[in-house]
């Protein structure tokens, strides 16, 4: 496996386990993450994210069986770029933030950091 697929498989568990989360505990997720209550329709909306990134980290997840590559490569890079950027939105426009925000934009920025390398001309090493 090389490093690249090894953090696109990263990637997906943390979101498959997000996804799990949300679709289990969608009030608590938004309070840890955003600091703040859920309108009365915001379980739903939430639920139907953490299904959304159930099936996200399901499609990219490596497979021995396929080459995992661009489609994989370019669904998580967007996906762990522009999350940082729109909670760090969130925290500066709407003053959103709870325990879980900070981290999260760290991980998610760096897993993006890893697989632009790639894109930027860096060998892609097991």
């Amino acid at each position: 496996m090389t490093r690249t697929e090894k953090v696109i498989a990263f990637s997906a568990g943390v979101e498959a386990v997000t996804g799990l989360a949300l679709v289990a505990a969608p009030v608590f997720v938004a309070h840890a993450l955003l600091g703040a209550d859920l309108p009365p329709v915001g379980p739903v909306v939430a639920r139907c994210f953490g299904v959304a990134l159930i099936a996200l980290a399901l499609a990219v997840w490596p497979d021995r069986d396929r080459i995992t590559g661009a489609p994989a490569l370019r669904a998580m890079l967007l996906y762990n770029a522009s999350l940082p950027a729109y909670l760090i939105w969130l925290c500066l426009r709407w003053h959103l933030g709870g325990i879980l925000l900070w981290p999260a934009v760290v991980l998610h920025a760096g897993v993006a950091v890893l697989l632009a390398l790639p894109l930027l001309g860096v060998r892609d090493e097991a």
